[in-house]
């Protein structure tokens, strides 16, 4: 069972977490545990779907110690996945307890990560694999995602959502696997649950020799020193914080509000970016009267950060189960 991280200097505790385990009435489960992240003044998202549990939340470590204490009582997660992080404020806007069909949206009903799924491998054995020339090392996030940082010599599937990933994979495995012996394939993700539902496809697919990183490169960046790290750039977050850097502190990216897309130093210099309205990646794809929408928008928001006030209409980083 992981323990809860020591309180910190700023008193906002970020806590990643997912748990597959069978939930029968997930509705019976949404209402107490909202009520305690309420109580508790966390806010986040989490996710309940037939198969389990999934979400970020941010609030006082005391706070967080209580809802995850409410969550390991819920049936199968005594075992829960807990990867904690630290936040200079409160990266979330708002609280919500949704129900999904799925924690994280792969669309391939017959995936069960409970019954296959890829070997583990430490953070600190990571390196030896990826680097061993007979393994195929797959980057399973988003395209925005990878645009920001990944490991050495990863392939980049350049998808747009985690459901496009069975497809991608189907359509190029003879040219990612070769006709030769069956090489490895190591995978990775943010922290973890999307490598469950990606190396129990693959071993589904016929791969046998499937591997994944245990904990995510979030886990990766707190526990391996950087002087002896392959990762390159930064981890894209689902929360305000966009991206953190090793030892998990806040990295350099900003946020497109119009699209959600990262956003760096050279990319805010441009003159597709506007504040709240546009970015290099997204000024084409919006037309002019959605980026008045956008200004407005962006105007309110500054009035209500004037007034101390989260504006009700903020746009949150993504979602967890992108």
């Amino acid at each position: 069972m992981n323990t809860p991280s020591r309180d910190t200097a700023t008193g906002v505790r970020v806590a990643a977490l997912y748990r597959f385990t069978p939930f029968e009435d997930c509705i019976a489960l949404q209402t107490p545990l909202e009520r305690v992240c309420r109580e508790q003044n966390i806010r986040g998202t989490l996710l309940l779907a037939s198969e389990g549990i999934n979400g970020t939340i941010a609030g006082p470590a005391d706070g967080i110690d209580t809802v995850l204490r409410h969550i390991r009582s819920l049936p199968g997660c005594t075992e829960l996945d807990v990867k904690f992080s630290e936040a200079s404020h409160q990266p979330f806007h708002r609280m919500k307890v949704r129900l999904k069909k799925e924690i994280v949206t792969m669309g391939q009903p017959d995936i069960d990560p409970r019954k296959s799924v890829g070997t583990y491998i430490d953070p600190q054995d990571w390196n030896a694999l990826i680097s061993d020339p007979d393994t195929i090392v797959i980057d399973t996030r988003n395209d925005y995602e990878v645009a920001v940082g990944s490991f050495d010599g990863a392939i980049n599937p350049k998808t747009a959502s985690f459901r496009d990933f069975p497809d991608w994979f189907r359509a190029q495995r003879d040219q990612i696997l070769g006709t030769g012996a069956a090489p490895k394939v190591a995978m990775f993700c943010t922290g973890g649950i999307r490598c469950e539902k990606s190396t129990a496809f693959l071993k589904q697919e016929g791969v046998e020799d499937v591997f994944h990183l245990k904990g995510g490169i979030l886990k990766y960046l707190e526990t391996v020193p950087e002087e002896e790290s392959l990762w390159h750039g930064e981890c894209f977050v689902f929360d305000q914080r966009v991206t953190v850097g090793h030892g998990l502190v806040e990295g350099s990216y900003g946020l497109c509000f119009a699209c959600r897309a990262p956003i760096s130093a050279e990319d805010r210099q441009s003159p597709l970016f506007e504040e709240g309205v546009s970015c290099p990646a997204c000024h084409a794809r919006r037309s002019e009267e959605q980026r008045k929408s956008y200004r407005e928008r962006h105007r309110q928001e500054a009035l209500a950060a004037q007034r101390g006030q989260a504006h009700v209409g903020a746009v949150l980083a993504g979602t967890v189960d992108d």
